[in-house]
């Protein structure tokens, strides 16, 4: 491992103007990084991967890395780009077990961070950076979010979630109150009663869209982000159907082969995947074969009605009557993304949210309440980790001048 990561890092040009760190959405000092390696210094390297981006070691593994790093280096326009998921992901996971380092000096401000996916993990380690006592409200029983409850192990191994949440939220003194869902026996009134001085919503997208197609209630039916968060506690059968070619529905179709199932197929509305060529690869090679143009009319016991779809001249969608065709299957995962639960609009005065339940902010993640901040998919939809790493550093920043101009 050691030596193919050191051959990857020998390839980097170490370019002056580096197009793989414009690619990154959160501007990974790659060529520095990799020069770092290179000269030995695997701990600096490691310090400036993760003073950059909280979860690098989680970003190594499940990031983009086609479209974005890798995708930039000009290396990639005549061969194979320099790997850097890999280098980044050897010196994250060596320097990880080094970060021993305890809390920063208490600054005396409390803040409170709903949700523990990318983006409330993000936001709580700059914020205990700075000092402040943070504490993570998470309504599931372990921290992670999607990384834990909607992407496979085989692809994000838990064991890494469990190493963030030792080295980063209990060394660092960031407490964690798992099973517990705010906007119900606790409100963020409550919160700000208790001397929170600012609260962060990173909630996530945890209620699946709907067909709204008959048949959609019967038991052999579920959705793609409930599977992804408990498999095993599902019996699908050896035929399945998975309606929608995204990544997340690769993630589904994967995982349920490795359950069980014999026979998968992937039906998509467009004439190819949504889903990246990264994981739409691994998805065929693995064996699920996929059916394009094909619009969901009916699901039945014996499995789905589809019809043919063709696009129309303002490029949306329509079926073609006479078309219709039974599919069979055993169980039907729909998979085509998911919005926000309401659960928190509903019971906070003042907080908004627009017409797709998601939070209204600024590009700065301020709400419509001057103390609650707000970003990741919560706020944009489903979206990518690194996207809400990103973003969330500008909230952080946000959070920080907001709580120091009440001093």
């Amino acid at each position: 491992m050691a030596a193919h990561v050191l051959d990857e890092a020998n390839r980097c040009l170490n370019c002056k103007n580096p197009q793989c760190q414009k690619g990154c959405p959160i501007h990974t000092p790659i060529p520095e990084v990799i020069r770092l390696l290179l000269d030995g210094d695997l701990d600096e390297a490691g310090w400036k991967l993760f003073e950059n981006n909280p979860l690098t070691t989680v970003c190594s593994l499940i990031c983009n890395h086609e479209k974005q790093c890798e995708g930039h280096c000009i290396l990639g326009r005549k061969g194979a780009p320099v790997h850097f998921s890999t280098i980044e992901n050897y010196i994250s996971s060596t320097y990880s077990s080094k970060m021993v380092k305890g809390p920063a000096p208490a600054n005396g401000m409390r803040a409170a961070i709903i949700g523990s996916g990318p983006a409330g993990l993000t936001i709580a380690v700059l914020l205990a950076r700075k000092g402040y006592q943070v504490t993570i409200f998470e309504s599931k029983d372990k921290i992670g979010g999607v990384l834990r409850y909607g992407i496979p192990e085989f692809r994000l191994p838990k064991s890494i979630l469990d190493d963030f949440e030792y080295r980063h939220l209990r060394l660092k003194d960031i407490k964690v109150r798992p099973n517990t869902t705010i906007g119900a026996a606790i409100t963020i009134e409550d919160l700000l009663r208790d001397g929170y001085r600012t609260v962060f919503i990173g909630t996530g997208v945890w209620r699946p869209n709907a067909l709204h197609i008959k048949g959609e209630t019967l038991g052999h039916v579920h959705y793609g982000i409930n599977y992804l968060n408990n498999p095993d506690s599902f019996h699908l059968g050896e035929n399945v159907i998975v309606i929608g070619a995204g990544n997340a529905a690769m993630d589904v179709a994967r995982t349920a082969l490795r359950k069980g199932v014999r026979n998968l197929q992937c039906f998509s509305r467009e004439a190819s995947a949504a889903a990246s060529k990264h994981e739409f690869d691994y998805a065929v090679l693995e064996g699920v074969e996929f059916i394009y143009c094909k619009i969901p009319v009916e699901i039945t016991d014996e499995g789905v009605i589809f019809a043919d779809a063709r696009q129309k001249e303002d490029n949306t969608i329509e079926s073609i009557p006479g078309t219709e065709k039974l599919y069979p299957a055993d169980s039907v995962i729909i998979s085509i993304s998911q919005g926000p639960r309401s659960q928190l609009v509903n019971t906070t005065k003042g907080l908004d949210a627009d017409h797709r339940g998601l939070l209204v902010t600024d590009e700065k993640g301020h709400t419509t309440r001057p103390e609650i901040f707000a970003s990741g998919d919560v706020v944009a939809g489903a979206r990518t980790v690194v996207e809400a790493v990103a973003h969330s550093k500008l909230v952080a920043e946000s959070m920080d001048q907001y709580m120091q101009s009440l001093l």
